[in-house]
């Protein structure tokens, strides 16, 4: 059981990453702005395969409407997805990710929704880029050079990702250690690294939590890692950015209501002073964000 002592322990042990500063940036071409303050971000999945039924738009026009309606509701960004993250999902190929893509990112953009681009293939991040996506939310290292590369073009921004393996798609089984901040901050470190040689200049980073792995098939170990992470999420502000959470569900736990599962996991993620929430619940999260800035 999660108790009040935990908390106390862990900031008492960490106090130099608990007042450790982050950079803040703006977006190009927006007001909106990525720092202390948190964002949500709301998700468009354009994949049949994605499991979350309330985000899968199957064609443009209901997926642009999806979009319009989450900046509506409060999300600040709108991250677009053409290729479930799922093990058992149909790969997509670079040509028919930007074929979903692409028609949505154009249309939202000249809305002004800001929009990030879910890929780890650079020629989908390139061509996003090129269709106003101010974001590549990157889901793996295997071809990172060549995102950062246009992300910088751009002057964009990108999310990283902790993937265990080349891309969500092609994950090793996840190394589990009863702290896992050490792992991610040798991760975080060389990608930024990287990103900043290529001219990277607006970086967040992102643990990775909703990814499949399948030694993290059993709920209790899952759900545990993800909490642990949730609330040691402050000692990556040691790295200068800011970091974004995808919010997970704990099926297991929450059955017939698991759209209430992100709120929940919202608390945590906000104690750990996480900056951007990606959720598919949109109204529920700003609820318990607004809540919580009430006191």
């Amino acid at each position: 059981m999660l108790k009040l002592e935990y908390f106390l322990e862990l900031a008492r042990s960490h106090e130099a990453e608990l007042a450790a500063p982050i950079k803040a940036f703006s977006l190009p071409g927006s007001k909106i702005e990525i720092g202390d303050e948190p964002s949500l971000m709301g998700v468009v999945n354009l994949s049949p395969d994605s499991w979350y039924r309330e985000s899968v738009c199957l064609n443009t026009k209901d997926a642009i409407s999806r979009g319009k309606l989450l900046a509506a509701q409060g999300a600040a960004i709108v991250d677009v997805g053409g290729e479930s993250t799922l093990h058992e999902a149909e790969r997509v190929d670079a040509v028919g990710q930007s074929a979903r893509l692409l028609p949505v990112i154009t249309s939202l953009s000249a809305a002004g929704v800001a929009v990030s681009a879910e890929t780890y293939n650079p020629e989908v991040a390139k061509q996003s880029l090129e269709a106003g996506a101010s974001i590549i939310n990157l889901t793996g290292a295997g071809e990172a050079e060549a995102i950062y590369e246009s992300v910088a073009t751009h002057e964009s921004a990108v999310i990283i990702c902790f993937v265990q393996g080349a891309n969500a798609r092609e994950v090793a089984d996840l190394k589990l250690n009863d702290d896992p901040v050490p792992m991610l901050l040798d991760y975080f470190g060389r990608e930024i690294e990287r990103a900043q040689a290529a001219g990277v200049s607006r970086i967040i980073i992102d643990p990775g939590l909703g990814f499949y792995y399948r030694n993290l098939e059993d709920s209790a170990d899952r759900v545990r890692h993800q909490m642990n992470v949730f609330l040691n999420t402050f000692r990556l502000r040691q790295l200068g950015w800011p970091v974004c959470h995808a919010l997970p569900h704990a099926f297991e736990y929450f059955g017939e209501e698991v759209r209430t599962a992100e709120s929940f996991f919202a608390v945590l993620a906000a104690l750990g002073k996480t900056s951007l929430f990606r959720t598919h619940e949109v109204p529920k999260v700003r609820a318990v964000l607004e809540t919580l800035r009430a006191y």
